[in-house]
Protein backbone atom coordinates (compact mmCIF):
# COMPACT_ATOMS: atom_id res chain seq x y z
CA UNK A 1 0.00 0.00 0.00
CA UNK A 2 1.33 3.41 -1.15
CA UNK A 3 -0.62 6.18 -0.21
CA UNK A 4 -0.02 9.90 1.58
CA UNK A 5 0.17 7.76 4.66
CA UNK A 6 3.57 6.31 3.09
CA UNK A 7 3.86 2.61 2.62
CA UNK A 8 2.27 -0.15 4.22
CA UNK A 9 2.69 -4.05 3.66
CA UNK A 10 2.60 -7.55 5.01
CA UNK A 11 6.16 -8.37 6.29
CA UNK A 12 8.11 -11.13 4.58
CA UNK A 13 6.34 -10.42 1.71
CA UNK A 14 5.23 -7.19 0.23
CA UNK A 15 7.28 -4.98 3.61
CA UNK A 16 11.40 -6.47 3.69
CA UNK A 17 13.93 -4.91 4.29
CA UNK A 18 14.77 -3.90 0.61
CA UNK A 19 11.45 -2.07 0.72
CA UNK A 20 12.56 -0.33 3.55
CA UNK A 21 15.69 0.60 1.94
CA UNK A 22 14.32 1.47 -1.49
CA UNK A 23 11.35 4.08 -0.31
CA UNK A 24 13.83 5.53 2.44
CA UNK A 25 16.13 6.37 -0.13
CA UNK A 26 13.37 7.31 -2.38
CA UNK A 27 12.14 9.60 0.77
CA UNK A 28 15.37 11.36 1.15
CA UNK A 29 16.14 11.97 -2.94
CA UNK A 30 12.77 13.85 -2.60
CA UNK A 31 14.29 15.78 0.41
CA UNK A 32 17.27 16.64 -0.78
CA UNK A 33 15.89 17.81 -4.57
CA UNK A 34 15.23 21.20 -1.81
CA UNK A 35 18.12 21.61 -0.03
CA UNK A 36 21.28 23.06 -1.05
CA UNK A 37 23.94 21.18 -2.84
CA UNK A 38 26.67 21.31 0.05
CA UNK A 39 23.74 20.73 2.65
CA UNK A 40 24.75 18.06 4.81
CA UNK A 41 21.20 17.95 6.59
CA UNK A 42 19.76 15.19 9.50
CA UNK A 43 16.89 12.91 9.45
CA UNK A 44 15.20 11.65 12.64
CA UNK A 45 14.12 7.71 12.67
CA UNK A 46 11.77 6.09 15.07
CA UNK A 47 9.80 2.60 15.64
CA UNK A 48 6.97 1.63 17.40
CA UNK A 49 7.53 -1.62 19.00
CA UNK A 50 7.02 -4.45 16.50
CA UNK A 51 9.55 -7.39 16.37
CA UNK A 52 9.95 -7.03 12.71
CA UNK A 53 10.84 -2.68 13.23
CA UNK A 54 14.92 -3.69 14.17
CA UNK A 55 15.23 -4.67 10.94
CA UNK A 56 13.33 -1.99 8.74
CA UNK A 57 14.52 0.27 10.90
CA UNK A 58 18.19 -0.41 9.99
CA UNK A 59 17.41 -0.76 6.69
CA UNK A 60 15.74 2.31 6.58
CA UNK A 61 18.40 4.38 8.22
CA UNK A 62 20.85 2.73 5.53
CA UNK A 63 18.70 3.83 2.46
CA UNK A 64 19.26 7.62 4.24
CA UNK A 65 22.91 7.30 4.97
CA UNK A 66 23.57 6.10 1.30
CA UNK A 67 21.89 9.25 -0.04
CA UNK A 68 24.85 11.32 2.48
CA UNK A 69 22.17 12.47 5.19
CA UNK A 70 23.27 12.10 8.79
CA UNK A 71 20.53 10.09 11.04
CA UNK A 72 19.66 10.55 14.33
CA UNK A 73 17.87 6.81 15.53
CA UNK A 74 15.16 7.59 18.74
CA UNK A 75 14.81 3.90 19.22
CA UNK A 76 11.30 2.68 19.94
CA UNK A 77 9.25 6.39 20.39
CA UNK A 78 5.62 7.27 19.26
CA UNK A 79 5.23 8.72 15.86
CA UNK A 80 4.44 12.38 17.55
CA UNK A 81 7.66 12.12 19.31
CA UNK A 82 9.39 11.99 15.87
CA UNK A 83 7.69 14.73 14.81
CA UNK A 84 8.13 17.06 17.90
CA UNK A 85 12.21 15.47 17.64
CA UNK A 86 12.27 16.72 13.94
CA UNK A 87 12.14 20.56 15.17
CA UNK A 88 13.87 19.99 18.37
CA UNK A 89 16.99 18.27 16.57
CA UNK A 90 17.00 21.03 13.71
CA UNK A 91 16.90 18.34 11.24
CA UNK A 92 14.79 18.48 7.64
CA UNK A 93 12.08 15.10 7.93
CA UNK A 94 11.97 11.97 9.72
CA UNK A 95 10.25 8.60 8.78
CA UNK A 96 8.33 6.42 11.64
CA UNK A 97 8.61 2.35 11.43
CA UNK A 98 5.43 1.99 12.03
CA UNK A 99 1.58 0.22 10.27
CA UNK A 100 -0.28 2.09 13.14
CA UNK A 101 -2.71 0.17 13.91
CA UNK A 102 -2.67 -3.14 11.54
CA UNK A 103 -2.51 -6.27 13.31
CA UNK A 104 1.68 -7.62 13.91
CA UNK A 105 1.99 -8.74 10.40
CA UNK A 106 2.01 -5.47 8.88
CA UNK A 107 4.48 -3.07 8.84
CA UNK A 108 5.40 0.18 7.26
CA UNK A 109 6.88 3.67 6.94
CA UNK A 110 5.54 6.86 7.56
CA UNK A 111 7.36 10.20 6.12
CA UNK A 112 7.54 13.53 8.03
CA UNK A 113 8.92 16.87 6.39
CA UNK A 114 10.56 19.30 8.16
CA UNK A 115 7.89 20.83 10.12
CA UNK A 116 7.45 17.43 11.88
CA UNK A 117 4.02 16.68 9.23
CA UNK A 118 3.06 14.28 7.13
CA UNK A 119 3.62 14.81 3.53
CA UNK A 120 1.06 16.68 1.84
CA UNK A 121 -0.17 14.19 -1.42
CA UNK A 122 1.61 16.04 -4.29
CA UNK A 123 5.02 15.32 -2.33
CA UNK A 124 4.25 11.87 -1.45
CA UNK A 125 3.11 10.97 -5.08
CA UNK A 126 6.38 12.06 -5.97
CA UNK A 127 8.23 9.95 -3.44
CA UNK A 128 6.33 7.04 -4.63
CA UNK A 129 7.21 7.94 -7.95
CA UNK A 130 11.27 7.36 -6.99
CA UNK A 131 10.56 4.40 -5.11
CA UNK A 132 8.75 3.12 -8.41
CA UNK A 133 11.42 4.27 -10.95
CA UNK A 134 14.42 2.52 -8.77
CA UNK A 135 17.08 5.15 -8.79
CA UNK A 136 20.03 3.99 -6.93
CA UNK A 137 22.10 5.80 -4.85
CA UNK A 138 24.62 8.35 -6.33
CA UNK A 139 27.80 8.05 -5.35
CA UNK A 140 29.05 10.86 -2.19
CA UNK A 141 30.00 11.07 1.17
CA UNK A 142 27.63 8.73 3.21
CA UNK A 143 26.28 10.08 6.22
CA UNK A 144 26.14 8.87 9.54
CA UNK A 145 23.96 6.85 12.43
CA UNK A 146 24.33 7.88 15.92
CA UNK A 147 21.33 7.27 18.33
CA UNK A 148 19.40 9.26 20.89
CA UNK A 149 17.50 8.24 23.83
CA UNK A 150 16.03 11.80 24.80
CA UNK A 151 12.66 11.82 22.97
CA UNK A 152 10.10 10.52 24.90
CA UNK A 153 11.73 13.22 27.60
CA UNK A 154 11.72 16.11 25.22
CA UNK A 155 8.07 15.43 24.45
CA UNK A 156 6.68 14.53 27.78
CA UNK A 157 8.40 17.91 28.86
CA UNK A 158 6.54 19.97 26.15
CA UNK A 159 3.00 18.45 26.98
CA UNK A 160 4.04 19.82 31.03
CA UNK A 161 4.87 22.92 29.97
CA UNK A 162 1.70 23.42 27.88
CA UNK A 163 -1.08 22.15 30.53
CA UNK A 164 -2.16 23.17 33.77
CA UNK A 165 0.09 21.00 36.21
CA UNK A 166 -0.81 21.74 39.40
CA UNK A 167 -4.42 21.21 38.88
CA UNK A 168 -4.21 18.13 37.90
CA UNK A 169 -1.73 16.56 40.19
CA UNK A 170 -3.78 18.40 43.14
CA UNK A 171 -6.72 15.62 41.88
CA UNK A 172 -3.99 12.55 42.19
CA UNK A 173 -6.12 10.98 39.72
CA UNK A 174 -5.97 7.17 39.12
CA UNK A 175 -5.76 6.44 35.34
CA UNK A 176 -5.56 2.71 33.93
CA UNK A 177 -3.05 2.83 30.48
CA UNK A 178 -3.03 -0.08 27.82
CA UNK A 179 0.11 1.09 25.82
CA UNK A 180 -0.25 -2.31 23.69
CA UNK A 181 3.51 -3.03 24.28
CA UNK A 182 4.09 0.07 21.71
CA UNK A 183 5.59 3.18 21.06
CA UNK A 184 3.76 5.40 23.47
CA UNK A 185 4.37 3.23 26.35
CA UNK A 186 7.22 4.61 27.91
CA UNK A 187 6.28 8.23 27.41
CA UNK A 188 2.74 8.03 28.54
CA UNK A 189 3.54 6.01 31.45
CA UNK A 190 6.17 8.99 32.12
CA UNK A 191 3.70 11.69 31.65
CA UNK A 192 1.34 10.19 33.76
CA UNK A 193 3.90 10.16 36.43
CA UNK A 194 4.77 13.55 36.07
CA UNK A 195 0.73 14.72 36.77
CA UNK A 196 1.12 13.06 39.64
CA UNK A 197 -1.54 10.10 38.61
CA UNK A 198 -1.73 6.57 40.04
CA UNK A 199 -1.22 4.49 37.18
CA UNK A 200 -2.08 1.57 36.35
CA UNK A 201 -0.48 0.19 33.68
CA UNK A 202 -1.32 -2.60 31.47
CA UNK A 203 1.08 -3.86 28.76
CA UNK A 204 3.86 -1.41 28.83
CA UNK A 205 6.66 -3.76 27.94
CA UNK A 206 8.33 -4.04 24.17
CA UNK A 207 7.92 -7.40 23.67
CA UNK A 208 8.06 -6.86 19.76
CA UNK A 209 4.36 -8.24 19.53
CA UNK A 210 0.62 -6.96 20.76
CA UNK A 211 -1.18 -8.62 23.94
CA UNK A 212 -4.82 -7.85 21.68
CA UNK A 213 -5.95 -6.72 18.34
CA UNK A 214 -4.05 -3.41 17.94
CA UNK A 215 -6.75 -1.42 17.09
CA UNK A 216 -8.22 1.16 19.98
CA UNK A 217 -11.91 0.22 19.40
CA UNK A 218 -14.43 -1.10 21.61
CA UNK A 219 -13.97 -5.02 20.81
CA UNK A 220 -10.28 -4.69 21.63
CA UNK A 221 -10.41 -2.91 24.86
CA UNK A 222 -11.82 -5.70 27.47
CA UNK A 223 -8.75 -5.99 29.40
CA UNK A 224 -8.80 -1.92 30.10
CA UNK A 225 -12.38 -1.70 30.49
CA UNK A 226 -11.81 -5.04 33.39
CA UNK A 227 -9.06 -3.07 34.74
CA UNK A 228 -11.01 0.13 35.28
CA UNK A 229 -13.83 -1.89 36.80
CA UNK A 230 -11.67 -3.67 39.07
CA UNK A 231 -9.12 -1.43 39.87
CA UNK A 232 -11.57 1.06 41.71
CA UNK A 233 -11.90 4.86 42.06
CA UNK A 234 -10.10 5.48 38.73
CA UNK A 235 -10.59 8.67 36.60
CA UNK A 236 -10.49 7.44 33.05
CA UNK A 237 -8.98 4.77 30.74
CA UNK A 238 -6.59 5.25 28.35
CA UNK A 239 -5.92 3.01 25.13
CA UNK A 240 -2.57 3.92 22.77
CA UNK A 241 -2.63 2.23 19.34
CA UNK A 242 1.12 1.05 18.23
CA UNK A 243 2.71 4.43 17.50
CA UNK A 244 0.65 6.28 20.09
CA UNK A 245 -1.29 8.48 17.93
CA UNK A 246 -4.44 7.66 18.56
CA UNK A 247 -5.98 7.42 21.88
CA UNK A 248 -9.56 5.94 23.08
CA UNK A 249 -11.15 6.50 26.48
CA UNK A 250 -12.79 4.22 28.61
CA UNK A 251 -14.91 6.48 31.39
CA UNK A 252 -14.61 5.75 35.37
CA UNK A 253 -16.94 2.85 35.27
CA UNK A 254 -15.15 0.94 32.33
CA UNK A 255 -17.58 1.64 29.65
CA UNK A 256 -16.00 2.45 26.13
CA UNK A 257 -16.98 6.21 25.50
CA UNK A 258 -15.77 5.90 21.71
CA UNK A 259 -12.94 7.11 19.94
CA UNK A 260 -14.56 9.98 18.10
CA UNK A 261 -14.65 11.38 21.60
CA UNK A 262 -10.55 12.24 22.20
CA UNK A 263 -10.66 14.73 19.49
CA UNK A 264 -14.27 16.22 21.25
CA UNK A 265 -12.70 16.87 25.01
CA UNK A 266 -9.82 17.85 23.62
CA UNK A 267 -10.87 20.59 21.37
CA UNK A 268 -13.51 21.42 24.11
CA UNK A 269 -10.93 22.09 26.56
CA UNK A 270 -8.92 23.97 24.18
CA UNK A 271 -12.56 26.35 23.49
CA UNK A 272 -12.60 26.12 27.36
CA UNK A 273 -9.26 27.92 27.41
CA UNK A 274 -9.35 30.47 24.62
CA UNK A 275 -12.77 31.30 24.44
CA UNK A 276 -13.73 30.31 20.96
CA UNK A 277 -11.18 29.48 18.04
CA UNK A 278 -11.18 27.66 14.83
CA UNK A 279 -10.84 23.86 14.32
CA UNK A 280 -10.36 21.03 11.41
CA UNK A 281 -11.38 18.14 10.93
CA UNK A 282 -12.08 15.32 8.21
CA UNK A 283 -15.30 13.99 6.50
CA UNK A 284 -15.20 10.94 8.03
CA UNK A 285 -15.50 12.64 11.50
CA UNK A 286 -18.51 13.11 13.73
CA UNK A 287 -20.85 16.62 14.30
CA UNK A 288 -20.14 16.14 17.73
CA UNK A 289 -17.15 18.98 17.27
CA UNK A 290 -19.65 21.39 15.35
CA UNK A 291 -22.35 21.07 18.19
CA UNK A 292 -19.39 22.02 20.21
CA UNK A 293 -17.99 25.15 18.41
CA UNK A 294 -21.11 26.36 18.13
CA UNK A 295 -21.08 26.94 21.88
CA UNK A 296 -18.22 29.00 21.48
CA UNK A 297 -19.20 31.72 18.82
CA UNK A 298 -18.09 32.83 16.49
CA UNK A 299 -15.61 29.21 16.16
CA UNK A 300 -15.52 27.05 13.05
CA UNK A 301 -14.78 23.76 11.81
CA UNK A 302 -13.25 23.26 8.55
CA UNK A 303 -13.51 19.77 6.99
CA UNK A 304 -11.12 17.76 5.13
CA UNK A 305 -10.08 15.13 3.20
CA UNK A 306 -8.94 12.03 5.33
CA UNK A 307 -5.63 11.89 6.55
CA UNK A 308 -3.50 13.26 8.77
CA UNK A 309 -1.86 16.06 6.42
CA UNK A 310 -5.07 17.25 5.09
CA UNK A 311 -6.53 17.88 8.82
CA UNK A 312 -2.92 19.97 9.22
CA UNK A 313 -3.23 21.89 6.31
CA UNK A 314 -7.04 22.86 6.89
CA UNK A 315 -5.76 23.91 10.44
CA UNK A 316 -3.11 26.20 9.26
CA UNK A 317 -5.57 27.36 6.49
CA UNK A 318 -7.71 29.36 9.25
CA UNK A 319 -5.16 29.51 11.94
CA UNK A 320 -6.90 26.85 14.26
CA UNK A 321 -6.12 26.27 17.98
CA UNK A 322 -6.81 22.56 17.26
CA UNK A 323 -8.53 19.59 15.21
CA UNK A 324 -7.66 16.00 14.52
CA UNK A 325 -9.62 12.91 13.09
CA UNK A 326 -12.62 10.89 14.58
CA UNK A 327 -10.28 8.01 15.28
CA UNK A 328 -8.65 8.98 18.24
CA UNK A 329 -6.33 11.36 16.36
CA UNK A 330 -5.94 14.67 18.44
CA UNK A 331 -3.99 17.47 16.94
CA UNK A 332 -2.50 20.41 19.37
CA UNK A 333 -0.45 22.52 17.36
CA UNK A 334 1.72 23.72 20.33
CA UNK A 335 3.13 20.60 20.82
CA UNK A 336 3.45 19.29 17.22
CA UNK A 337 1.61 18.47 13.91
CA UNK A 338 1.15 14.70 14.80
CA UNK A 339 -2.21 13.36 15.94
CA UNK A 340 -0.52 12.73 19.59
CA UNK A 341 -2.11 10.53 22.25
CA UNK A 342 -0.03 11.89 24.70
CA UNK A 343 -1.16 15.45 24.37
CA UNK A 344 -4.75 14.08 24.34
CA UNK A 345 -4.40 12.56 28.00
CA UNK A 346 -3.06 15.71 29.28
CA UNK A 347 -6.08 17.78 28.10
CA UNK A 348 -8.67 15.57 29.43
CA UNK A 349 -7.24 15.28 32.93
CA UNK A 350 -7.12 19.43 32.43
CA UNK A 351 -10.38 19.16 31.45
CA UNK A 352 -11.37 16.77 34.14
CA UNK A 353 -9.47 18.30 36.93
CA UNK A 354 -11.19 22.09 36.00
CA UNK A 355 -14.34 20.99 35.45
CA UNK A 356 -15.27 18.99 38.39
CA UNK A 357 -17.66 16.48 37.26
CA UNK A 358 -16.48 12.61 36.10
CA UNK A 359 -15.68 11.64 32.52
CA UNK A 360 -19.30 9.83 31.93
CA UNK A 361 -21.10 13.06 33.10
CA UNK A 362 -19.40 15.19 30.33
CA UNK A 363 -19.94 13.18 27.89
CA UNK A 364 -23.50 12.45 28.74
CA UNK A 365 -23.49 16.76 28.07
CA UNK A 366 -22.53 16.37 24.72
CA UNK A 367 -25.38 15.67 21.69
CA UNK A 368 -25.23 11.99 21.26
CA UNK A 369 -25.13 10.53 17.73
CA UNK A 370 -24.85 6.77 16.67
CA UNK A 371 -22.09 5.59 14.24
CA UNK A 372 -21.33 2.99 12.27
CA UNK A 373 -18.32 2.10 10.79
CA UNK A 374 -18.18 -0.72 7.68
CA UNK A 375 -15.11 -2.00 5.99
CA UNK A 376 -16.06 -3.83 2.53
CA UNK A 377 -13.06 -5.51 0.93
CA UNK A 378 -11.87 -4.28 -2.32
CA UNK A 379 -11.36 -7.55 -4.35
CA UNK A 380 -15.06 -8.63 -3.69
CA UNK A 381 -16.27 -5.48 -6.09
CA UNK A 382 -13.47 -6.13 -8.66
CA UNK A 383 -10.47 -3.66 -6.98
CA UNK A 384 -9.50 -0.36 -6.64
CA UNK A 385 -10.35 0.28 -10.23
CA UNK A 386 -13.87 -0.23 -9.61
CA UNK A 387 -14.21 2.70 -6.86
CA UNK A 388 -14.77 5.07 -9.27
CA UNK A 389 -17.94 3.63 -10.69
CA UNK A 390 -19.20 2.94 -7.13
CA UNK A 391 -18.37 6.67 -6.03
CA UNK A 392 -20.79 7.81 -9.45
CA UNK A 393 -23.34 5.25 -8.75
CA UNK A 394 -23.80 6.87 -4.96
CA UNK A 395 -23.54 10.43 -6.56
CA UNK A 396 -26.51 9.93 -9.07
CA UNK A 397 -28.46 8.24 -6.67
CA UNK A 398 -28.14 10.78 -4.16
CA UNK A 399 -27.97 13.91 -6.53
CA UNK A 400 -31.90 14.71 -6.77
CA UNK A 401 -32.65 13.98 -2.99
CA UNK A 402 -34.35 16.70 -1.39
CA UNK A 403 -32.04 19.01 1.21
CA UNK A 404 -28.95 16.41 -0.18
CA UNK A 405 -25.30 18.00 0.36
CA UNK A 406 -22.92 15.95 -1.67
CA UNK A 407 -19.16 16.84 -1.19
CA UNK A 408 -16.60 14.47 -3.50
CA UNK A 409 -13.56 16.33 -1.92
CA UNK A 410 -12.38 12.49 -0.95
CA UNK A 411 -14.81 9.67 -2.02
CA UNK A 412 -18.09 10.80 -1.51
CA UNK A 413 -20.02 12.14 1.11
CA UNK A 414 -24.02 13.05 1.44
CA UNK A 415 -25.40 15.11 4.45
CA UNK A 416 -29.00 14.88 4.83
CA UNK A 417 -31.06 16.56 7.31
CA UNK A 418 -30.79 13.32 9.67
CA UNK A 419 -27.43 12.21 9.01
CA UNK A 420 -24.86 11.82 6.62
CA UNK A 421 -22.69 8.79 4.98
CA UNK A 422 -19.31 8.69 3.25
CA UNK A 423 -18.07 6.12 1.23
CA UNK A 424 -14.22 6.39 0.61
CA UNK A 425 -11.33 4.07 -0.38
CA UNK A 426 -8.69 4.12 2.57
CA UNK A 427 -5.47 5.20 2.34
CA UNK A 428 -3.89 2.13 4.43
CA UNK A 429 -5.79 -1.10 3.47
CA UNK A 430 -7.03 -2.55 0.46
CA UNK A 431 -10.79 -1.47 1.81
CA UNK A 432 -13.08 0.70 0.64
CA UNK A 433 -14.85 2.39 4.39
CA UNK A 434 -18.55 3.31 4.50
CA UNK A 435 -19.24 5.71 7.75
CA UNK A 436 -22.64 6.96 8.45
CA UNK A 437 -23.87 8.83 11.48
CA UNK A 438 -27.34 9.87 13.03
CA UNK A 439 -29.18 10.85 15.77
CA UNK A 440 -29.92 6.74 16.46
CA UNK A 441 -28.32 3.58 15.11
CA UNK A 442 -31.47 2.57 13.46
CA UNK A 443 -31.07 5.10 10.63
CA UNK A 444 -27.04 5.17 10.48
CA UNK A 445 -27.50 1.65 9.56
CA UNK A 446 -30.38 2.36 6.79
CA UNK A 447 -28.14 5.14 5.84
CA UNK A 448 -25.34 2.43 5.34
CA UNK A 449 -27.51 0.07 3.47
CA UNK A 450 -28.61 2.68 1.31
CA UNK A 451 -25.57 4.01 0.05
CA UNK A 452 -24.14 0.05 -0.06
CA UNK A 453 -27.02 -0.76 -2.45
CA UNK A 454 -26.99 2.52 -4.71
CA UNK A 455 -22.51 1.47 -5.01
CA UNK A 456 -23.78 -1.90 -6.04
CA UNK A 457 -22.24 -3.76 -3.14
CA UNK A 458 -23.33 -7.61 -3.25
CA UNK A 459 -24.45 -7.56 -7.13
Amino acid sequence: MLSVSGARGLVGKSMTPDVARNFSGAFAQHIRSALPTNARPKLIVGRDGRGSGAELADAACDGLCAEGFDVIDLGIVSTPTVGLMIGHLGAVGGIVLTASHNPIEWNGLKTLNADGLALPLNEANQVIARFRAGKTASEGTRGVRTRCGDGDQVHVDRVLANVDVAAIRLKKFRVVLDSVNGGGSRAGKMLLDALGCDVVHLNGEHTGSFAHTPEPIEANLGQLSDAVRTAGSVAMGCAQDPDADRLALVDEHGKFIGEEYTLVLGVMRLLQRHGHGDLATNLSTSRMIDDLAAKFPPSRVIRTSVGEANVVAGIKSCGGIGGGEGNGGFIWPKICWVRDSLSSMALVLELLAHDGRTLSAIIDGIPRYSMIKRKLDLASMGGQSAVPKALGKVRDYFANRAGAQLNQTDGIRIDLADGWVHLRASNTEPIIRLIAEASDRTRAEQLCDECARAAGFGE
